[in-house]
Order: C-alpha cells, then sequence, then structure tokens
C-alpha cells in the first residue's frame, strides 16, 4: 500500500509534487530551457539517435549533431514542474509519487 506525497504551500493549500519520469525525444528540440530551470541538476544535453527506419528521418540530419535532453537523475527531481511550465514542445510526462506504507 502507498500513499501519494502531499505538502502544503505557504498560503496553506495543499499540493501535490509531480516527478519527472520521461521526456520525449522525438519532440525535444534541445533548447536547455528545462535544464537551465531545474534547481535540482536533473536533466543532461545529449546527442540525438538517428533512427532510419524513422519516415521523419533526414540523410541531410547526420551532418550536424543534434541534441536533446535526458533526464540524468530522476531521484533528484522534487516534483516542482518548473520544467514543463518553460518547455515550448510540451516533451515532459509526470506522475505523483507514492511512499511505500
Amino acid at each position: 500500500m502507498s500513499e501519494t506525497i502531499t505538502g502544503i504551500t505557504r498560503g496553506g493549500t495543499e499540493w501535490t509534487p509531480a516527478f519527472v519520469v520521461s521526456i520525449n525525444q522525438k519532440t525535444c528540440i534541445g533548447c536547455g530551457r528545462c535544464y537551465k530551470v531545474c534547481p535540482r541538476d536533473v536533466f543532461d544535453l545529449i546527442e540525438r539517435e538517428i533512427d532510419e527506419d524513422d519516415e521523419d528521418y533526414d540523410d541531410d540530419f547526420d551532418d550536424d549533431v543534434a541534441m536533446v535532453m535526458t533526464i540524468k537523475d530522476a531521484m533528484d527531481c522534487i516534483g516542482c514542474q518548473a520544467c514543463a511550465k518553460v518547455c515550448p514542445k510540451q516533451c515532459h510526462t509526470h506522475e505523483p509519487s507514492g511512499l511505500a506504507a
């Protein structure tokens, strides 16, 4: 049995943190906004893996190095969701987490 983690804001409102669980690297443009806004160093910029079977694949694409975000340390996420708020492509997926009882 697990219980959802909840907190209280300074104003007394109940708040449920949602932690980053994935980044859609197909839609990520590697802008770095999530990396810059994250207070916990959860993300890292890496080279995009090219899937030549993808119908959107462009032969000229591999001449340039394309970068995307990845989750470097999901366990350091505090659930603030600041990354999702600044992402122009809505690449992040978040979920509330529970504590084991």
